[in-house]
Order: C-alpha cells, then structure tokens, then sequence
C-alpha cells in the first residue's frame, strides 16, 4: 500500500502553471497514453515529457506505469482533489464576506 503524502498546494500551482503540463493534463483527461505517444502529440522530447511527468505525479496529477519497455501514463485525482479542496475553502470563505458587505450595504 502506497503512503499518503499530502499535496503542496504551490507545488500544485506552480505544475499547472506551465502550458506544456495543462496539455499534458489536458490529454490525460481522455485517458492513458504512452509516453513516446504523448510526445509525439505535444512535438516535445522523451526526456522534455519526462520530466513534466515527474513533476505532475509530485502532484498528484498523474501517474506513469512501466511495463515491459513501455511507459505509459494516466491521469491521477489526488491533485485535482487538492485543488478541489483548495478551491471550495476559499469560495466560502469570499461568500461569507460578500454576506457580510451586503448586509452593511442594506443597513
């Protein structure tokens, strides 16, 4: 069984934050690939796409699975799960406030 390991939200950021790796997010989203595949669709190296990988299943966004001597990918929701979370606490928090503003506005 795998360990836990709690998702860094800047690290979450800061992967979604580069183009190449919403592509790659993007892709994955449809369903598993093959590395080299995947680099023949973004026209990126093998070692480009592999170190975008690492950096997306530090996140939680993807994952990758080697067999025989192929690499193949899909997508990972423990990421998108951190986001989720990051995301609802933050609307509420600003719902909460925009209550409070209008209710000093009908005052």
């Amino acid at each position: 069984m795998k360990k836990k390991v709690s998702i860094k939200i800047d690290r979450l950021f800061h992967a979604l934050g580069d183009g190449t790796r919403r592509a790659i997010v993007d892709r994955l989203s449809r369903g598993p690939v093959s590395v080299s595949e995947l680099a023949n669709q973004l026209g990126i190296t093998l070692t480009a796409v592999g170190q975008h990988l690492a950096i997306l299943e530090e996140c939680g966004l993807a994952v990758t699975e080697k067999v025989g001597r192929v690499r193949t990918c899909q997508m990972a929701s423990r990421g998108l799960d951190a986001l989720e979370k990051w995301v609802r606490q933050h609307r509420s928090e600003w719902e909460m406030r925009m209550d409070a503003f209008e209710r000093v506005l009908d005052e």
